[in-house]
């Protein structure tokens, strides 16, 4: 899980196409026998955060400011139920259509006969 976190920096600092000159301002890392910690933070405003415990379960965070300007960042969990980022820039569904759910409600209230062997 540790090789997403590192692409989703590496993704970061692509995004940095003009700042080829950064500089690294901080970088911590401690690895100890029940996780680890990282963290990291550049001259031209991308930062990374990380900490993972002894089963493998990662929470972070990273971020840049986008060529607008506007400062993205996205938090995430990888754990046992795989990659699970958050934050306003990550996209979602659109609503489930209200009769689509009165549809799906009704099969679940009726199932067919078959279903009961």
């Amino acid at each position: 899980m540790f090789k997403y976190v590192l692409l989703f920096a590496l993704i970061a600092f692509a995004a940095a196409d003009d700042d080829v000159h950064a500089e690294v301002k901080t970088l911590t890392s401690e690895v100890r026998h029940d996780g680890f910690d990282y963290a990291l933070e550049t001259s031209n405003s991308i930062s990374q955060k990380a900490s993972g415990d002894e089963h493998g379960n990662i929470h972070g965070e990273f971020s840049w400011v986008d060529p607008h300007g506007e400062h993205v960042q996205v938090a995430y969990v990888a754990d046992e139920h795989g990659y699970q980022p958050s934050g306003q820039w990550i996209p979602t569904p659109p609503p489930i259509p209200a009769a689509i759910v009165k549809a799906i409600e009704w099969i679940n209230a009726h199932p067919s006969k078959d279903d009961h062997h």
